[in-house]
């Protein structure tokens, strides 16, 4: 099994590579979807959640609040730090229940999305690694035109997270998406084949040879 990580910063088109993977043949992992279950009503995380933070987070379905509680840690490093303590291990557990299943199924290749993969420091789990990227002033646009944010927000957004460039530098493969959605597929199909090749088991080599007649 080839475990690959696919990362980018906001904005960078990372959900619509992942998508294209997955429509190739991946088996797609997505840490946004594992924070979401992470938190269902009921979990440990979410008691956790509402200890630390208060219960005026939690929607009177005992679901998350999700809007409010990004707005409560988007400026507060330390509310940030806190809920990444509560989140980050208990979605890194059911990322790896996740891995071992798709192992044990015999899944070719796994992709696991992780926007936040290098300032966790978790690449070196992988055997490659896709970062998908864009410019920031071509991120900043699209977050005001796509998500309705001011340039203001849009910026802080950006400039909250680590730059790409530094990112740039320990992906295997880097697929810039900076023009239209139609100059996206050609990089994903080129990444998808290097993928396909590194995932196909090579012969073996004989150690010794008997030329014996």
């Amino acid at each position: 099994m080839l475990y690959v990580a696919l990362t980018g910063n906001i904005a960078s088109g990372k959900s619509t590579v992942a998508r294209d993977l997955a429509a190739r043949g991946a088996t797609l992992i997505d840490s946004d979807q594992l924070a979401r279950d992470v938190v269902a009503p009921g979990s440990a995380a979410l008691r956790a959640i509402a200890e630390h933070f208060g219960p005026e987070l939690l929607r009177p379905d005992g679901t998350l609040d999700r809007a409010a509680m990004r707005q409560r840690v988007f400026s507060d490093t330390a509310a940030r730090e806190a809920l990444n303590a509560i989140v980050h291990p208990a979605v890194r557990r059911l990322r790896e229940q996740r891995v071992e299943e798709a192992r044990h199924r015999g899944d070719r290749i796994v992709v696991a999305d992780i926007p936040l993969l290098f300032e966790l420091g978790l690449q070196g789990a992988f055997d490659a690694v896709i970062l998908v990227d864009a410019d920031e002033n071509v991120r900043r646009d699209r977050l005001v035109q796509t998500r309705g944010l001011s340039a203001h927000d849009a910026q802080a957004m950006i400039d909250a997270q680590m730059p790409s460039a530094l990112k740039r530098e320990g992906a295997t493969w880097v697929i810039d998406n900076n023009g239209p959605l139609e100059a996206l597929a050609p990089q994903v199909e080129a990444v998808w084949q290097a993928l396909a090749a590194r995932a196909t088991p090579q012969p073996l080599t004989p150690r010794f040879r008997n030329d014996a007649p």
